[in-house]
């Protein structure tokens, strides 16, 4: 492989997640619009939100490892060199950082658009 062609990782993603890639794509995008929606209407970030979605953070990274394992039908045993753990670490970062960003603006715009008790100053 010479070269670095993005249609061969769209190829090889495609084939593996089926319409589920399309679907994390759209849920992605949509968390991202949304965070930066909240933030740009807040003007800050409310702290008590962001450590709340954090911890749920923590889930939806093992989330991302176990539904990677199940995608790839193989197992955590199946790791065996340095950039294998790279990868592990890299899947559990990337579904916490996703799904902080998620649950934060579905956070905000809960209590944004909804009037909780907890509003912005």
């Amino acid at each position: 492989m010479k070269d670095l062609d993005p249609m061969v990782f769209l190829a090889v993603f495609q084939e593996m997640l089926s319409p589920v890639m399309w679907l994390l794509m759209i849920v992605a995008i949509a968390g991202v619009a949304m965070f930066t929606i909240v933030l740009l209407r807040e003007k800050r970030l409310d702290s008590s939100r962001l450590v709340r979605s954090e911890l749920a953070g923590l889930l939806g990274g093992a989330l991302a490892l176990v539904f990677t394992a199940y995608v790839t039908h193989s197992g955590f045993t199946d790791a065996g060199g340095p950039i294998d753990w790279l990868l592990v670490g890299v899947i559990f970062g990337v579904g916490l950082v996703g799904t902080t960003l998620i649950v934060y603006a579905i956070m905000g715009c809960r209590c944004g658009c909804f009037k909780c008790d907890k509003s912005p100053q």
